[in-house]
């Protein structure tokens, strides 16, 4: 039976016109359409620098510019639109729980309880958001904190655009709905200098994991996964068979030769996704899936 989507129950409908994904590189955008329109506008290297903890936009007025850019001329009401926020800025975990209470009020207390220990920032000055994923008996619950600042930063230059950002999601939650949603699974996105880890079992997401890299190399990249892999065969009795790759490039060969197996980029109908508009091209798969 297919796996849980990310996204799906995020979705209103009919889904926002426009979705955004904001990288170091630069925006990607997409009018939704039948096909959709896809541009990119890049970015200075010095206008965002992607934290957990600290303020990511460094040069508003070009953020700004750049998002004025790709607003539609012409319209005079707010237009709905999805932001995609890089990993790196986002705190996302799996939370597991022999139980899990069905009354939202009781939800939160036991989230924020779970994450007050392990945020590199203060919960009480951070949205939060959760996510239930029945597996058997347990729950695994995926969660995603941020700094209220960082969040408003972000958010800022579409509102003055015009936009109004109603759903704000990661890069990875959406790239894994080009995953496959039958066996286990790993997939390894690497966006400028974090690398992020993602384990799916029968499409639900057991574990996510986002590092900053220092040189990012093959060996860099293989010290990371070893954990995930020992992670996966303690916990789910195996290995992957290959693991699926993000933003890598030519350098995926030199990362399975490190680690000794296959590698196999995630693929997209609307292109090879790369570090700048992965999480974009997997809401659009998304899209298409629920239409």
């Amino acid at each position: 039976m297919p796996g849980p989507s990310f996204l799906k129950r995020l979705l209103s409908d009919p889904p926002p016109r426009f979705a955004f994904e904001i990288s170091e590189s630069g925006i990607a955008a997409a009018r939704v359409a039948s096909p959709p329109e896809i541009g990119f506008q890049p970015l200075d290297a010095d206008v965002i620098a992607v934290s957990p903890v600290h303020d990511n936009v460094q040069r508003m007025e070009a953020l700004t510019e750049r998002v004025r850019a790709l607003a539609p001329r012409g319209e005079k009401k707010r237009l709905r639109a999805a932001l995609i926020l890089p990993d790196h800025s986002v705190r996302v975990s799996v939370l597991d729980f022999d139980a899990f209470p069905s009354d939202p009020k009781q939800q939160l207390p036991l989230v924020r309880f779970r994450l007050k220990k392990s945020l590199p920032f203060d919960l009480d000055a951070a949205a939060i958001s959760y996510y239930p994923q029945a597996n058997g008996q347990r729950v695994d619950v995926v969660v995603a904190a941020a700094p209220l600042e960082v969040l408003s930063r972000y958010e800022m230059p579409f509102r003055a655009a015009g936009f109004h950002p109603g759903l704000v999601t990661t890069s990875t939650l959406c790239a894994l709905e080009m995953a496959p949603k039958a066996g286990v699974a790993v997939v390894a996105k690497r966006s400028s200098r974090a690398l992020t880890l993602a384990v799916l079992d029968g499409g639900v997401l057991k574990l996510l994991r986002s590092i900053e890299l220092t040189d990012g190399g093959a060996a860099e990249v293989a010290s990371h996964l070893y954990p995930t892999f020992a992670y996966m065969e303690d916990q789910l009795g195996r290995r992957p068979e290959e693991i699926l790759t993000c933003g890598f490039g030519r350098s995926s060969d030199d990362l399975a030769a490190e680690i000794g197996q296959v590698c196999v980029p995630l693929r997209s109908r609307y292109g090879l996704p790369d570090q700048f508009n992965a999480g974009l091209l997997g809401y659009l798969e998304c899209l298409e899936a629920i239409q």
